[in-house]
C-alpha cells in the first residue's frame, strides 16, 4: 500500500491517539472493583421496593429505605452500650 506523507502522519497521529485511548482503558480497568451487593434482598422484597419505587419515586423510597435501615442498624448499638455501662 503506498501512501503520501501527509497521509503517513495523519496514520501514525491516529495511531498515536488510539495507543493512548487504550492506555485510558486499561487505567480503568486496573483500578475498577467488584460491585459486591451489601445485603440480598428476597424477591419479595425487590417486589415491594420495585412498586414503592412505581408509586413514590426512586428519591422517596432511597430516603426511607436509608432512614429505616439506619434506625434498626442503631438499635443493637445503643442497647451494647447500656449494657457495658
Amino acid at each position: 500500500m503506498k501512501i503520501s506523507g501527509k497521509e503517513k502522519d495523519q496514520l501514525s497521529s491516529a495511531i498515536d491517539e488510539m495507543n493512548e485511548a487504550l492506555d485510558v482503558f486499561i487505567q480503568l480497568y486496573n483500578q475498577s472493583e467488584e460491585d459486591k451487593p451489601l445485603i440480598t434482598f428476597s424477591k419479595e422484597t425487590e417486589a415491594a421496593i420495585s412498586r414503592a419505587v412505581e408509586l413514590y419515586g426512586e428519591d422517596q423510597v432511597t430516603e426511607k429505605i436509608n432512614l429505616l435501615l439506619k434506625e434498626f442498624l442503631s438499635f443493637p448499638e445503643s442497647t451494647m452500650k447500656k449494657g457495658t455501662e
